[in-house]
């Protein structure tokens, strides 16, 4: 393994999973580029294992992005690679560190912190350590995001191996920012959206097809915000479908913006070509109004009730349980809601994420703290504990829902079968009372194997068929 005296790593969640932010690091070094090099490990990899490979590139800098499912096994990396090698500088950059850091273990031990967008900072910061004069600061701010900021971005494309390519998921950018304020989200802070110029979004979308890229996951947040770019992108798909060399493509969209323009070229992908993920997160107007979260709730039912009847598109619905204002009640009817748009009790093949509320370092979410008694975990990944509206056992029988639903949805017609189990029962409570009784039954949320969780699945089932509607219904 050769040196390199820069070095940037990250610990992705899955092998499958590729860095986009190491990747626009190093692309953006300048004349340091040809002495950097990255390297990716995988949450789980064991801390001395990490430290061993680290060492074996015996760099002089050393930049981890850090995010909210890696932060923790970061930290223990940066703790062991300082009692090792002290002499390594380390930069630690990523939405989990740039906001609040003087409160995190991680900051303390890090010779750097660079918060926000990265790219000329961190370039900036590697020039002084390498060649001087040293810094003076710990904490390096990043540059503010601009469409000038991005036209001067050197592309990061290049940087994806030919293995990557094959067998790994290729994460692609077309914009930046968001112009909603969502206050559980770290984009609330953002002043706007802004767009990479159209011909160079193409022609970096044909050199990685051309390479052999099939598997593109965008990772904007608002794809469908400018219609005219998401039509020339969906067209830029659209002109290479092949019966025998399928392309997909994974497009973040809000619910409530699907203009006929936009639909006449959706209509015509095949199947299993196109994914929305589309964030729902509550359908309860007050509380989306307390949380600053512009959705027109009508407009979203219509827009993804087209979508199940008209097109191929594979849909995944995100709803959030804990946030300010919301009971089990409200929460259930926006479920119900979600199960009947998509069709899933007609075994329609989509999906709803069931999320809890987790407290972002630096989103304005905190300022409902008091008003609405809410109690967050101090550990990763910051989930709400209570509520003034959900108790704790709520919360955790929640969580416990969250996990069997998604168990549920990977296996093939176990949907259809728990929410059709019990008559006169409305999806949400059907889901409840059926994750009671499989929790009464193993005592476990995990563990459970494929096989067991659908004959415990089928079995309750029959069981609670065999009730009366009433007595099925309660809990």
């Amino acid at each position: 393994m050769t040196s390199s005296d820069i070095v940037l790593c990250t610990l992705n969640a899955r092998w499958s999973h590729t860095s986009l932010a190491l990747r626009w690091l190093k692309a953006n070094l300048g004349s340091l580029e040809p002495r950097s090099s990255l390297l990716e490990l995988v949450i789980g990899i064991r801390t001395t294992v990490a430290v061993e490979k680290i060492l074996a590139l015996s760099p002089r800098i050393i930049g981890f992005s850090v995010y909210i499912w890696n932060v923790e096994q970061t930290t223990a990396i940066v703790r062991l690679l300082k009692l090792l090698a002290p002499q390594i500088k380390v930069v630690v950059g990523g939405p989990e560190v740039s906001y609040e850091s003087e409160t995190q273990r991680l900051c303390a031990l890090a010779d750097h912190v660079v918060s926000g967008p990265g790219e000329f900072a961190f370039r900036r910061l590697c020039e002084q350590l390498l060649l001087g004069p040293q810094p003076l600061m710990k904490q390096i701010p990043g540059d503010s995001s601009s469409v000038n900021h991005l036209a001067q971005l050197a592309s990061p494309y290049a940087l994806y191996t030919d293995t990557d390519i094959a067998h790994r998921l290729t994460y692609f950018e077309a914009s930046r920012g968001c112009p909603f304020k969502c206050e559980f989200c770290l984009s609330s802070l953002d002043k706007t959206a802004w767009g990479f110029e159209l011909d160079r979004v193409l022609a970096e979308l044909k050199y990685l097809y051309e390479r052999g890229a099939r598997t593109f996951k965008f990772i904007d947040r608002t794809f469908n915000l400018k219609i005219d770019t998401s039509r020339a992108i969906l067209q830029f798909f659209l002109d290479r479908q092949s019966a025998t060399d399928p392309v997909f493509a994974h497009f973040e969209v809000i619910p409530d913006h699907l203009p006929e323009a936009l639909r006449e070229l959706i209509i015509e992908f095949v199947p299993g070509a196109l994914q929305f993920e589309i964030g729902i997160q509550t359908l309860n107007p007050a509380v989306q109004a307390l949380i600053s979260r512009r959705q027109d709730n009508a407009k979203a039912e219509a827009n993804i009730r087209w979508l199940v009847e008209n097109t191929h598109a594979h849909l995944h619905l995100d709803l959030i349980a804990g946030l300010p204002g919301e009971d089990m009640a409200s929460f259930g009817r926006g479920f119900d809601a979600l199960v009947d748009w998509l069709g899933l009790a007609q075994g329609r093949d989509h999906d709803i994420q069931l999320g809890i509320l987790k407290r972002l370092r630096g989103t304005p979410i905190i300022r409902h703290t008091e008003a609405f008694a809410m109690t967050y975990s101090p550990a990763v990944p910051y989930e709400v504990l209570r509520t003034r509206d959900l108790s704790f056992e709520e919360l955790q029988e929640l969580n416990r829902i969250a996990s069997y639903w998604d168990m549920l949805q990977r296996q093939s017609g176990l949907i259809e079968a728990a929410l059709r189990a019990r008559s006169g029962v409305s999806p949400f409570n059907a889901l409840r009372s059926l994750s009671r009784s499989i929790y009464e039954t193993t005592d476990s949320t995990m563990r459970i194997e494929p096989k067991r969780f659908r004959e415990l699945v089928e079995a309750l089932g029959a069981n609670a068929n065999n009730k009366k509607p009433a007595e099925a219904g309660s809990f």
